[in-house]
């Protein structure tokens, strides 16, 4: 099982690596040591599944150094997220948005283009501040898991820093999850690596 989870976080960290290595993927302007990131999205970002300290957003806190903000409402679909998001940003004032949001939508079976346009807004709030948004993926309803596509329009889209996969390649792998739709503390930890690698690789740190 250690070897699998092993495995899994090698092959993560790889295609990273690949998506950041075209000259045309974007990047990031560098952070400052006293930044502060906001983690916005439902329970994938609160870290269901796991104890608050093993949430995604807590280790990237530690493996980055960075003040890591965790803003995840467990249940919320993307239209309550976009309603949410602009007072979050007044008064956290993050100097980057991560931002997984719309599992809800998809579990529901509700519209997509709903929920495209609901992202889209969350991102056009971050951008009318200021503020540079990274687009994690979170998967298709299906036997296969793979990123819905509607995050990869909105990636390129809106030219975004984007973490296609990792939540899906988590969820594929039974070692790394504690129940069908949720990460435990390893997948948690995966999904932390992912992103702080993808920050380095687009030059955020």
């Amino acid at each position: 099982m250690m070897i699998n989870v092993r495995i899994m976080q090698w092959l993560v960290v790889v295609s990273v690596l690949l998506v950041t290595a075209c000259s045309d993927a974007p990047k990031l302007a560098p952070l400052p040591s006293n930044a502060t990131v906001l983690a916005f999205g439902d329970s994938l970002t609160r870290g269901t599944g796991a104890s608050s300290e093993h949430s995604y957003p807590a280790q990237l806190a530690r493996l980055t150094g960075l003040s890591v903000v965790n803003e995840g409402v467990p249940g919320e679909l993307s239209k309550q997220g976009a309603a949410r998001l602009a007072s979050v940003l007044d008064r956290v004032q993050p100097d980057l948005l991560l931002l997984c949001h719309g599992g809800n939508d998809i579990l529901r079976n509700l519209d997509k283009s709903a929920m495209q346009s609901n992202l889209q807004s969350m991102i056009d709030m971050a951008y009318e501040r200021g503020i540079p948004v990274v687009l994690i993926a979170v998967p298709q309803r299906s036997l296969l898991l793979r990123a819905e596509t509607r995050y990869q329009d909105l990636a390129r889209q809106n030219q975004l820093v984007f973490a296609p996969n990792v939540v899906a390649d988590v969820l594929g792998e039974r070692a790394l999850r504690s129940d069908q739709i949720h990460p435990n503390a390893a997948g948690y930890k995966i999904i932390a690596e992912t992103i702080a690698q993808l920050l380095r690789e687009s030059g955020a740190i």
